[in-house]
């Protein structure tokens, strides 16, 4: 079940770069001011050989008719004056305009690329647990960073390189048709020719991208892994076995590269002797008719256009280039617009009931789970919590008590059954109501880099510093902050690496204790504190618990002795409950977990 509704299905976007554009439409403005600037600066960019041809036209007193508006036709001198000026005009609106488009291609990239960075981190933020099971951070990360900073390249030079190339075909096909038709054809027979072998390069290099960017995301998978793991790594002398491993998937993506790069190298050679084809054909037919007394074009309009053929033909050796970031933008969008496309599993109901503070009221109602279909975890759990009741829940490791408390806060959906809170079904209200009415101390502690008043204080803005001591104080951390030579303004490094298990520990608790929900679930929460201080927190588990709903899960009972019911769980089903006596006087499963732990029976038998 997880597995089919957690992956990114990169199929779900069939034409990824109309999504883009699509996606452009709100900066509509700013792309209308990039290309417009972009193809007035091309045609401006193509004046200088009409120039020069109305410049010998204007020296063989053969000039162009609408200069007699500005000149005397017959002052050859005056007509050449003018022409110079105009020239310099001409470079000036062009050095103008060709800043222009630079400025509102690059600012139009980075807006397009923050707000697609946050598109897609908020759509991954989203999504359900079981996506970020079956997605490596790595590959993530290429998803936030490599491949939008890939559409932001493309839009900040590649889209400007298409805009100037159809302004070029346009603009030359204009001029050159209408000087001669015939040798506008010879001259531009190479054309069809290198936009089907643009085509067949486009269709040929695209599958060769995106395996560059699937292993562009192993790699930083890799490294990612390898980097948080560093303690590991180091303990088991296993750096040169990393080392290959990183070797490994750096060669992948050095191959895939390297296979996509040589497509790319060889499409210009080949596109260049297309080009010298055509030239040549213009020159030598167009030389042919003058030194013929043919009356197909005088010399000056063969100037003219043998300069725009040129002009025209030469740039589209670029064209290959222009394609490979084309290529490579479509990769990019495919999966990026593949993950926008795919819809969390877990969110808001269409119209979510508001729940503001619950009481507290907490019904397992027949509640069935499994990751996968073949396995599963809970069977059937119904059990009922009292507003304000102190839970205990006990049971073998694999028995579903970590399961429950994941499902409680929606990060799983049940396969069959309901979990209520104060009468609604979980699924009825928003997730943000419904997980800020519980606090979460985990076994496993996420500390962010920052200090320990910020973490502390996490999700909360403008949070007095008097408030932070006191829930540090309530959970037996103060005491070893104070210690520190920065207190509470000490860094806790990435993930908290400068605290021990028990001082993370010791802090999440802190956090859960700011956050005051109704409703506190501690997971293993003191598992990887010394005996002392469970010892403490157990004496303040009333004042952590007062008016609130609590569920506390324990591997060590002498945790949950003293919880008004200790819930046991076998199978995914509550086989016993009842108080610490009455369950002990029972002599089943939670006796047998006692007297384990108190060193009083066989493990082997009981486990």
């Amino acid at each position: 079940m997880a597995t089919a509704t957690s992956a990114i299905n990169l199929n779900a976007v069939k034409q990824p770069m109309r999504r883009l554009f699509k996606f452009l439409r709100t900066y509509r403005l700013r792309v209308w001011f990039a290309i417009l600037s972009s193809i007035a600066n091309k045609i401006l960019d193509l004046m200088p050989p009409l120039l020069v041809g109305w410049v010998i036209a204007a020296l063989s007193k053969q000039p162009p008719a609408w200069i007699s508006y500005f000149v005397s036709p017959t002052d050859p001198w005056h007509m050449a004056i003018f022409l110079a000026f105009l020239a310099v005009f001409i470079f000036g609106i062009e050095s103008l305009t060709e800043w222009m488009y630079g400025i509102g291609f690059m600012t139009l990239a980075q807006r397009v690329q923050h707000d697609l960075r946050m598109a897609t981190y908020e759509r991954i933020q989203a999504r359900e647990i079981a996506f970020f099971e079956h997605h490596r951070v790595g590959e993530t990360l290429a998803m936030l960073n490599d491949d939008v900073n890939q559409l932001e390249r493309f839009l900040n030079t590649g889209l400007n390189d298409l805009v100037q190339l159809a302004t070029l075909i346009i603009f030359a096909c204009y001029i050159l048709f209408s000087t001669s038709w015939q040798l506008a054809l010879i001259g531009m027979a190479p054309i069809p020719v290198i936009i089907w072998g643009s085509l067949i390069f486009q269709k040929y290099i695209a599958p060769r991208y995106q395996l560059v960017r699937q292993k562009v995301g192993e790699l930083g998978a890799r490294l990612e892994n390898n980097l948080s793991g560093i303690i590991v790594i180091k303990s088991f002398t296993a750096e040169k076995f990393e080392t290959d491993r990183v070797a490994k998937s750096s060669a992948e993506y050095r191959q895939a590269n390297y296979h996509a790069i040589k497509l790319s190298a060889l499409f210009i050679p080949l596109i260049r002797l297309a080009v010298a084809i055509g030239f040549g054909g213009t020159l030598l037919v167009g030389s042919y008719w003058i030194l013929n007394g043919k009356n197909h074009l005088t010399i000056a309009q063969l100037v003219v256009f043998s300069m725009l053929i040129q002009r025209l033909l030469w740039p589209l050796t670029r064209l290959g280039t222009t394609l490979d970031e084309y290529a490579r933008a479509q990769a990019s969008a495919r999966r990026t617009f593949s993950l926008l496309s795919t819809m969390p599993t877990i969110r808001d109901p269409q119209q979510p009931i508001p729940l503001q503070r619950a009481q507290g009221n907490i019904h397992f109602e027949h509640v069935k789970f499994s990751y996968h279909h073949s396995l599963p975890i809970l069977n059937d759990l119904d059990f009922r919590i009292a507003a304000g009741e102190t839970i205990g829940i006990a049971g073998h490791t694999g028995a579903g008590k970590s399961t429950l408390i994941k499902l409680l806060l929606r990060l799983y959906d049940v396969t069959d059954g309901a979990i209520k809170i104060d009468g609604h079904d979980i699924r009825s209200l928003s997730l943000y109501d419904l997980r800020r009415n519980i606090a979460l101390v985990s076994q496993d502690v996420y500390l962010f880099h920052g200090t320990i008043a910020e973490n502390i204080a996490y999700g909360f803005d403008g949070v007095s510093r008097e408030k932070i001591i006191a829930a540090a104080k309530m959970a037996h951390l103060d005491h070893f902050v104070m210690s520190l030579p920065d207190q509470y303004d000490t860094i806790v490094g990435e993930r908290g690496i400068k605290l021990s298990g028990g001082q993370r520990q010791r802090l999440s608790i802190a956090r859960a204790i700011l956050k005051d929900a109704p409703i506190i679930i501690l997971d293993e929460a003191t598992s990887s504190v010394d005996t002392e201080t469970e010892r403490e927190i157990q004496q303040n588990l009333d004042k952590l618990t007062a008016g609130k709903t609590a569920l506390i899960i324990a591997h060590r009972l002498s945790t949950i002795r003293d919880a008004d019911r200790i819930l046991v769980l076998r199978d995914g089903q509550v086989v016993e409950q009842g108080h610490h006596d009455d369950l002990l006087a029972l002599q089943g499963s939670y006796a047998d977990l006692w007297q384990v732990q108190c060193g009083l029976a066989n493990s082997e038998k009981v486990l």
